[in-house]
């Protein structure tokens, strides 16, 4: 691929998503949901494999593009020797069916256009058939069914399996494109105006971005990523997805390539408190409810994800036609590591849980009963080895972080039962749990030469989790060992000041050959660990070099490669957006309060 990840823009109608290249074509859609199979899949092969081109004959890029206002509708501007069009990409928010539409609009002169449609289903290796139907291209392939349709009306023909066509657009004119998905045995769905479809999508996103409360430094970023998290909600049922993209690779040409279209609980914590932070009650409160849907029944089942809609069978599996992102292979469809246990997602969903009672969001009755059940299984299992936050495919281990977080379960749940007395639970039990915890990562997890916390214990690597120790209130941040753990990771995991989230030059923790990129989220949480331990210059002075590092329309992957100054991994990535938001707030709570 001659794109880079941060070349390609993202839209969406809350329930899928596409991306939308610089060069104007469509690589990367998935019908009718985020974890449906491709039928555009070109970034993780070629043209062949399934994309969407509109652009001026002969043009190779554009000339800029961005986000119409503060929406996912974008905007892309061509300049050519005739004249300038502009194309707006968009997917309105669906009543039935999800529809991507694309419209062509002339500015100045008069430019000739080309169009090619490359439909190939279930991921890039089924070429359907096309025919025509009342001014209209179908194309059927099994359960899939995808209309074309154009207005004005636009011939189209046929050439390589692919649809075609040439129009020109004078200044003045416009001409939409609408694409839209349905199951192949139902009628075709009512016809959708393209233009007062634009026009409600756009309010749409104005009434939501409104209501963003943040109005500190760099809020046009904050804003971006609050946009991207929506984008990235499943709307029917609240959950968010990792990513809505599959096998993005860590390091180009490598085999660190996995499918983060799932929900994870490890980002449950973090998402709540920036959705509540900047005023999304509403959106906290379906991903509250998301989760009590998904880790209901027996705690020992459960899972560090889910599906959309919580589902719990994400199999892992191989796409071997195709070559993958700068023949990054494998290309993987599921995700093993849903098997794996994991101790933190205990403390995670727990605070989650104590963070959506302390916003105000009123408690379900039947969670607490819920959390009473995890906080029993956790009791007997805390003292186990796991797999981790970062979901190793090594050996398990007695990860630091893990520890930490089954520390906080039991912590909030001591605080909820202080809160509300009325509750049941035996909080002297759970006190004594949380000072076992505490008492045995303190001795076993610290190094005292070194003066830091290392990754696991009786370990010597280190591990950018562990600068979350202060922010769940394991150790206040003034404590000498948080100072040294802070300075430790700086020292050694940093690459050009971002940070890395562990070694992975041996390869022993992971199991994995190759490298990766330093990983984005973590560089925030460097830089709230910095403010909180008094280093106020230093953290904005990272953060501000953080969202310089997205791209011209606001964007981040998981992952981020000094040496070539290229975004890696999968795209855009929630946990990124989510970190950039909250660093934002910490840095303008902190200023606030002088």
């Amino acid at each position: 691929m001659t794109q880079r990840i941060d070349d390609y823009a993202l839209i969406g109608d809350l329930q899928t998503a596409a991306l939308v290249g610089r060069d104007g074509s469509v690589d990367w859609l998935c019908l009718p949901r985020f974890d449906s199979a491709a039928c555009f899949a070109a970034i993780l092969g070629d043209e062949n494999n399934g994309h969407w081109r509109i652009a001026p004959k002969g043009a190779t890029t554009c000339a800029s593009r961005g986000y119409a206002e503060d929406s996912l509708v974008l905007e892309t501007y061509w300049e050519t020797r005739t004249g300038t069009v502009r194309v707006v990409d968009f997917m309105p928010q669906r009543d039935r069916s999800p529809d991507l539409m694309r419209i062509v609009e002339g500015i100045s002169g008069s430019v000739e256009m080309s169009a090619v449609l490359r439909l190939r289903f279930d991921y890039g290796s089924i070429v359907p058939w096309v025919r025509r139907a009342d001014d209209h291209r179908v194309a059927i392939a099994g359960p899939d069914s995808v209309w074309l349709r154009s207005e004005p009306h636009v011939k189209t023909w046929g050439q390589q399996f692919s649809t075609c066509s040439s129009f020109t657009v004078d200044a003045g004119e416009r001409v939409a494109f609408v694409l839209t998905w349905h199951p192949s045995h139902e009628p075709r769905p009512a016809l959708v105006d393209p233009y007062e479809a634009l026009e409600q999508t756009l309010a749409d996103w104005r009434e939501w971005s409104a209501r963003c409360t943040y109005e500190g430094p760099h809020r046009d970023a904050v804003v971006r990523s609050l946009i991207t998290l929506k984008a990235l909600t499943y709307a029917p049922t609240g959950g968010i997805m990792a990513a809505p993209t599959t096998s993005l690779p860590e390091e180009l040409g490598g085999v660190r390539n996995w499918d983060y279209r799932s929900c994870w609980l490890r980002d449950s914590s973090l998402t709540l408190g920036a959705l509540l932070a900047a005023g999304y009650v509403e959106e906290a409160a379906a991903w509250r409810d998301w989760l009590l849907r998904s880790v209901a029944g027996d705690p020992a089942d459960l899972q560090i994800m889910y599906g959309p809609a919580g589902e719990r069978r994400l199999p892992e599996t191989s796409l071997p036609w195709l070559r993958g992102y700068a023949d990054s292979a494998p290309v993987r469809t599921g995700n093993a590591a849903v098997d794996q246990f994991q101790l933190d997602v205990y403390g995670e969903v727990m605070d989650s849980l104590y963070r959506a009672r302390e916003a105000g969001i009123p408690p379900e009755r039947h969670a607490w009963n819920l959390q009473l059940s995890l906080l029993g299984f956790l009791e007997s299992t805390w003292r186990e080895p796991d797999e981790g936050l970062w979901e190793v495919r090594g050996p398990r281990r007695h990860f630091t972080h893990s520890k930490v977080m089954a520390w906080v379960a039991a912590d909030r749940a001591v605080r909820t039962l202080e809160s509300d007395p009325s509750l049941p639970g035996d909080a002297a039990r759970w006190r004594a749990m949380r000072d076992e915890i505490h008492a045995q990562v303190c001795a076993r997890a610290y190094d005292p030469v070194r003066n830091t916390f290392t990754q696991s214990y009786g370990s010597r690597e280190l591990d950018a989790a562990t600068l979350l120790i202060p922010r769940v209130g394991f150790l206040p941040p003034d404590d000498p060992r948080v100072v040294g753990t802070v300075d430790a990771v700086r020292a050694e995991l940093t690459q050009d000041g971002f940070v890395r989230r562990y070694s992975v030059d041996s390869g022993a923790v992971d199991g994995l050959p190759g490298q990766e990129g330093t990983f984005l989220v973590c560089s925030f949480w460097l830089a709230d660990a910095l403010r909180m331990t008094g280093r106020a210059d230093e953290a904005r002075e990272l953060f501000d070099r953080l969202v310089g590092l997205t791209s011209d329309v606001g964007l981040l992957a998981e992952e981020y490669d000094p040496a070539t100054g290229r975004q890696l991994g999968n795209f855009p990535q929630a946990f990124s957006h989510i970190g950039l938001v909250g660093t934002a707030f910490v840095l303008a709570a902190a200023e606030t309060a002088g």
